[in-house]
């Protein structure tokens, strides 16, 4: 018994085919493999770099703010587009935020492979350290949702000292 699988693009285009033998000296394809080695690859890299702004913070009150400067890069093979933003937010007493919008700064932008998007945003602590982490929700344009991690930073007054990323 064989089977022969024969996959095609929208536009009929063949992307990858192959036969499957199920006897004993039949030469067996992988196909999960086979398949998984064919899909394209869907994903965003983020960097992010913190700063702390002395000028918008009150530590007489407990309030600190902070901006941050995030660059998102679509180090993927299809273009996507992103939708959605989920942030946690830390201070070091264990108060923790959740913010969750479409978009980022007003826009939802569409990012072709190797395109990057970059945007500034603030945020105000009950203390002067903490961290930040989250997700994007994205779309590719081919239809699969993905979702774009963005990895832990730490927010600090040490305007002088490089940003810390916490893997």
């Amino acid at each position: 018994f064989w089977a022969w699988l024969d996959c095609r693009s929208k536009r009929g285009r063949r992307l990858w085919s192959a036969a499957q033998g199920t006897g004993r000296d039949s030469g067996r394809v992988n196909m999960q493999a086979f398949i998984l080695n064919t899909m394209p690859t869907y994903q965003f890299s983020c960097e992010v770099q913190p700063r702390y702004l002395p000028e918008q913070s009150e530590p007489e009150n407990q309030l600190f703010a902070f901006s941050y400067t995030v660059t998102i890069t679509n180090t993927g093979e299809v273009a996507a587009q992103l939708i959605a933003r989920h942030w946690f937010i830390s201070d070091a007493n264990g108060h923790s935020d959740e913010v969750k919008g479409l978009g980022v700064v007003g826009h939802q932008p569409l990012l072709r492979p190797g395109e990057s998007f970059q945007y500034s945003s603030a945020s105000r602590l009950r203390t002067a350290t903490g961290t930040m982490h989250g997700q994007y929700f994205c779309v590719a344009e081919d239809g699969p949702r993905f979702e774009a991690e963005i990895p832990m930073f730490v927010l600090e007054p040490t305007p002088d000292s490089p940003a810390r990323v916490l893997h």
